[in-house]
């Protein structure tokens, strides 16, 4: 497709925020610009519209979101792009209201919509259509590193947990189906990716909507057997679908990686039982325990929310004991947003947000002194390592722009490596989430 006015091929440069799970909707977004005609770009200075996929999980991904459109809104009035869309969770989360706040804005599309966006970067106006089924997307553009990929395996969610709003986002949970998650896999490693990490909202319930039961096990060991991926990463595993069955697929498999996300967001029964979870402490040392004896050496890393309506002293020491003893390998703590439209924001006992900080502040110095402990162990050892640059890579225990980096020294004689190389690397150093090591 020509631009008529300039008598080039228009160009669009995308923002995606948020979680992966964005980018990866960013990407079905990008390959269908591209089917119709326009090339994706990396900046704004050189595009000619803009498509910003916006978060709004949490309040201050609203406000994140929101200044990104304001900035590109900004460049559009000093006539330096011609266009700027909306998309995802944001324009779910407002709809109608979304145009009326962003009068510059050309177009908002929702997440149900994500085929459609070359019609609305064209057409303008409002796009929202109801959550379909998911499929392989036909066209899909890379906006990840060649080397690491990630691959959506399902949509939505029906926990239905008292602070989230994804349901209400995202609709039901909807599973892409078996053939389709693998076809999409092989293309993924065809394009080059060594490095897939499987993402949905609830990745240890993927299948049960399709077969009658969860089939992630199957699932990995198909993806697992494709030419070229040497490793795959499950993240965003509900803690009670870990099963025996699961990890025991996962250690038979060489290059599943030995790593698990495991969203666990408290230790205290009685605010757990609040967040609408089904998780107990005793069931959660229970999963993590079985992980250990099953999944030798496996990195787990999980999020925390604290000041959550109700939190006690009791509530927070017991989160903060339950870090202490369990010596997770990476920790996320977030503050406790109350969001509109959620249950938990009508709650009584609202916590105080200074107390919320104090809290917060507590758990990741004590998280901060786990990872001491566990650095320590490291040094010394030898590991196989991502390189993303020419300097710093990842280990198995990291997933990709979340957890940890190695920076690697090539030394005065080895070949440096080069982003994508799977090189042996001796760790010579470790503090916090940085880690220096030398090829081996």
């Amino acid at each position: 497709m020509k631009d008529r006015k300039h008598g080039k091929v228009p160009r669009i440069f995308i923002s995606s925020l948020g979680c992966p799970k964005n980018l990866a909707d960013a990407e079905v977004m990008a390959g269908e610009l591209a089917g119709a005609g326009w090339e994706v770009v990396s900046s704004e200075a050189e595009a000619d519209a803009a498509l910003v996929n916006t978060c709004a999980f949490l309040g201050s991904a609203v406000k994140e979101s929101e200044a990104e459109i304001r900035r590109l809104l900004a460049l559009k009035k000093a006539g330096r792009l011609r266009k700027v869309v909306i998309a995802g969770c944001l324009t779910e989360r407002m709809k109608g209201a979304l145009l009326e706040k962003f009068p510059g804005a050309d177009a908002a599309v929702g997440p149900g919509s994500l085929r459609g966006i070359a019609r609305a970067v064209e057409e303008g106006g409002l796009l929202l259509s109801p959550q379909a089924a998911l499929e392989a997307p036909p066209l899909k553009l890379r906006l990840t590193a060649p080397h690491s990929a990630y691959l959506k395996v399902a949509d939505g969610c029906d926990n239905r947990c008292a602070y989230c709003l994804i349901p209400s986002l995202r609709g039901p949970f909807r599973s892409k189906p078996l053939d389709h998650a693998v076809a999409e896999a092989r293309a993924l490693a065809e394009s080059g990716a060594k490095e897939i990490s499987l993402i949905a909202q609830d990745t240890t319930l993927y299948g049960a909507d399709l077969y009658g039961k969860p089939a992630l096990t199957r699932l990995l060991r198909k993806v697992s057997a494709i030419k070229g991926l040497r490793w795959i990463r499950v993240m965003y595993a509900y803690p009670e679908r870990v099963t025996p069955e699961l990890l025991r697929a996962m250690a038979g498999v060489e290059n599943i990686c030995r790593y698990l996300d495991l969203p666990l967001q408290h230790a205290s029964d009685a605010v757990l039982k609040a967040m609408n979870r089904r998780s107990t402490e005793k069931g959660l040392r229970r999963t993590l325990a079985s992980i250990r004896r099953l999944l030798p050496g496996a990195a787990i890393r999980t999020n925390f929310i604290v000041g959550f309506p109700g939190e006690t002293e009791r509530d927070f020491a017991r989160l903060l004991r339950f870090v202490r003893e369990e010596r997770l390998d990476n920790v996320g703590v977030f503050k406790y947003s109350p969001e509109p439209g959620t249950s938990a924001a009508g709650f009584p006992g609202q916590v105080p947000d200074k107390v919320k900080t104090a809290r917060m502040n507590e758990l990741l110095a004590a998280q901060a002194a786990v990872v001491d402990v566990l650095n320590a162990g490291l040094v010394g050892k030898k590991f196989e390592v991502l390189m993303d640059s020419d300097r710093f890579g990842r280990t198995y225990r990291d997933a990709p722009e979340i957890d940890g980096t190695v920076e690697v020294s090539a030394g005065a004689v080895v070949k440096k490596p080069r982003p994508g190389d799977l090189v042996k690397v001796l760790m010579t150093s470790a503090r916090g989430y940085q880690r220096k090591g030398r090829l081996i």
